[in-house]
């Protein structure tokens, strides 16, 4: 005689939980959907707002309920939708970099720097190319802000410098944080940088090394990088008792080709200086290509200092001694302030600036024997 097979039971006062997962189709029984952000903060037993601070990195969450909420997301699959959030938030969630510098590897650091500071917050990025000497400048940064509904800016040397611009912003509720080499702004506005400190260092070093005839291709006028630079430069100099003589200075535009030129007017001088401070890579660059024109040895018959330190500044023959600026950390910087705007934090006292320091290589050595 067959027995029949029993359908086997829980134990009494047993509970069977279901997963979150099953918990959300079951609520809305034959519906294939994707978690929303109510979603999560139901199943979470949070508020939305507190979901909304953990997409976004807020430093206001414990550590504890952000384990929980990020488990929670991570089990349902949740991705935030930009598009979605933005209807919520009645903007798009965009973050704009604002430039106009002809310096495309400082470009390339600062972008991504900010990429780095907004990966995993729910945020893109878009850049805006622009011509800071054009009329219409304040309009059309304002046309691309409203277009894209921007939550906020980083502006970059020397679009940055541009009040206007920034009031313009202010008044349409959209942040911002200037990359600066000066304090333009409040602390939570900037991210400051301390060229013409080590400005000073470079100058120092090729003192140090014996040279006096010392020359300086200067960044372009109407940036305040070039002033500050510039200034740092003459500072550095005269602690050694030592003048930067204008024959001995002569404008660039940080690109290579001004490099050039400027490198031709100042090695036709008489006496011929023995060392050139470029204001950054490129135009140093530049003046290399000039000397090997000359058949001048680097660093035997003139030593070169540049700026910025980027790739390509190992790469020379010789390698060049150039100036550190932690350009992907200040674009990082930036980020996280915009970030933080939205946090609602406090503002700090001050804006710490990221130092930058002198990288000596092979192209310094001390000045020819007369």
């Amino acid at each position: 005689m067959m027995r029949p097979v029993s359908t086997p039971t829980p134990r009494e006062n047993q509970v069977i939980k279901p997963s979150r997962t099953s918990a959300l189709k079951s609520a809305e029984p034959g519906l294939k959907r994707r978690p929303t952000i109510n979603d999560i903060a139901r199943l979470a037993n949070v508020s939305k707002k507190t979901v909304s601070r953990v997409l976004n990195n807020s430093p206001f969450v414990r550590e504890e309920t952000r384990r929980h909420i990020s488990a929670i997301m991570n089990e349902m699959g949740y991705v935030p939708d930009p598009q979605a959030r933005g209807l919520a938030f009645r903007r798009s969630f965009l973050i704009g970099m604002i430039y106009d510098n002809p310096n495309a590897q400082f470009v390339v650091g600062m972008q991504q720097g900010v990429l780095d500071g907004l990966r995993g917050a729910g945020y893109e990025l878009v850049l805006h190319p622009c011509n800071r000497l054009s009329k219409t400048l304040i309009e059309e940064v304002m046309g691309f802000v409203e277009r894209q509904k921007l939550y906020g800016v980083v502006l970059l040397p020397p679009v940055c410098e541009n009040d206007r611009l920034t009031q313009m912003l202010e008044e349409r509720g959209c942040h911002y944080v200037r990359v600066a080499s000066a304090l333009l702004d409040a602390p939570s506005r900037l991210v400051l940088s301390t060229d013409r400190a080590v400005a000073a260092d470079a100058a120092r070093h090729l003192a140090d090394l014996g040279h006096t005839r010392i020359a300086m291709i200067a960044g372009p006028p109407g940036y305040r990088s070039r002033k500050e630079r510039r200034d740092g430069f003459v500072d550095g100099l005269r602690s050694r008792g030592l003048d930067l003589a204008p024959d001995y200075v002569v404008d660039g535009a940080y690109t290579y080709e001004s490099g050039v030129e400027g490198a031709r007017a100042l090695l036709s001088r008489k006496p011929r200086p023995t060392a050139i401070f470029a204001s950054n890579d490129e135009m140093a660059a530049g003046v290399y290509q000039v000397a090997r024109e000359m058949q001048l040895a680097i660093p035997r018959d003139l030593s070169i200092v540049g700026f910025d330190d980027t790739p390509m500044s190992a790469r020379l023959a010789p390698p060049l001694t150039t100036v550190r600026w932690p350009i992907a950390e200040m674009g990082r910087a930036a980020a996280e302030k915009l970030l933080a705007a939205e946090a609602g934090g406090d503002e700090p006292s001050s804006a710490r600036p990221f130092p930058a320091h002198l990288v000596e290589r092979e192209s310094t050595a001390p000045p020819p024997r007369a």
